[in-house]
């Protein structure tokens, strides 16, 4: 009886098993472009929402907001991250007779680079050009306007929420709400909370709201003041400043370090008037609450 040899069976197996080896190889190759796009997918998931740009040092004025009351001007200004060896003084210039000049002088504050002025005997029947100035080639410029006294209207316009999360819409154009406040000529802009939404990079995404609406807030008198998402929590209510449990803060208080606190109420509430009461609450964090005066209507400015 005829027996096949081992090596002919083998022959015959490898004969039928090609075409599924064959398509085997073919849907790993067409795997591997797939596991790389999902790999990117992942990779680009991880990477922040958020970066700090590295600018020309004529920029590093990023933008800069202000108030006037009491004849007091207040104004900060946000500066990117100096370098090693850049001075630590920014000036305030104003344009008289066609020449600037400088009135005022600060200290930049490193941690989130902010340099607040605070000028007296304001003259708020003009307006006043100025321009913040870091050593000998960054200039920033704006508008200090007139207090619009004899206005029967005062025009403010309002804001709320900026995020950038993919989940609310991403990070979308600002521009046609900046040219529409542009056409609708307000005499206040009152930015009511959550300006910024990340929250462990408050000073990366608050120089992206200096990007998106430094086109206005230059010129036009201006009252932030931080919310929840702000300090970096879901829901607050100050509860005098003590210690949140969790980030969702149903039980009052501040979650994150005091240090981040003050350093978010820094920035966005340098430029308000003076506080009615600068005493600082529990642990040492700061407080802003004050009033404001428009065209002679009175504005009380809150906070939780």
């Amino acid at each position: 009886m005829y027996r096949p040899s081992k090596l002919l069976v083998l022959s015959l197996l490898l004969l039928l098993l090609a075409p599924c080896l064959v398509a085997t190889a073919q849907n790993e190759t067409r795997k591997q472009p797939q596991k790389k796009n999902a790999a990117r997918k992942n990779q680009q998931r991880r990477k922040p929402l958020l970066s700090i740009p590295e600018v020309e040092r004529k920029d590093v004025i990023c933008f800069a907001l202000y108030t006037v009351e009491n004849k007091i001007l207040k104004l900060n200004a946000q500066l990117y991250p100096l370098k090693e060896g850049e001075p630590r003084k920014v000036r305030l210039e104003v344009k008289k007779a066609g020449e600037w000049k400088v009135i005022a002088e600060t200290d930049v504050i490193q941690r989130g680079w902010t340099a607040p002025f605070r000028v007296t005997g304001w003259d708020p029947t003009r307006d006043t050009a100025y321009r913040v100035a870091h050593g000998k080639t960054a200039y920033y410029e704006g508008l200090i306007r007139r207090d619009p006294v004899e206005k029967k209207e005062i025009v403010v316009a309002a804001f709320t929420g900026n995020s950038i999360s993919p989940a609310h819409g991403g990070d979308i154009s600002r521009d046609d709400i900046v040219q529409n406040i542009k056409r609708i000529k307000p005499d206040l802009l009152f930015f009511s909370g959550d300006q910024v939404y990340d929250h462990r990079r408050h000073y990366a995404a608050w120089l992206k709201f200096g990007r998106d609406f430094g086109e206005i807030i230059r010129s036009i008198p201006t009252i932030t003041i931080p919310d929840d998402h702000d300090v970096g929590q879901a829901n607050i209510w100050g509860a005098n400043g003590k210690k949140a449990s969790t980030g969702s803060g149903p039980d009052g208080g501040f979650f994150m370090p005091v240090e981040y606190v003050n350093e978010v109420q820094r920035a966005q509430t340098s430029h308000l008037p003076d506080p009615f009461d600068p005493t600082p609450i529990q642990r040492d964090i700061t407080v802003y609450y004050t009033d404001m005066k428009v065209g002679g209507i009175s504005f009380a400015i809150i906070e939780d």
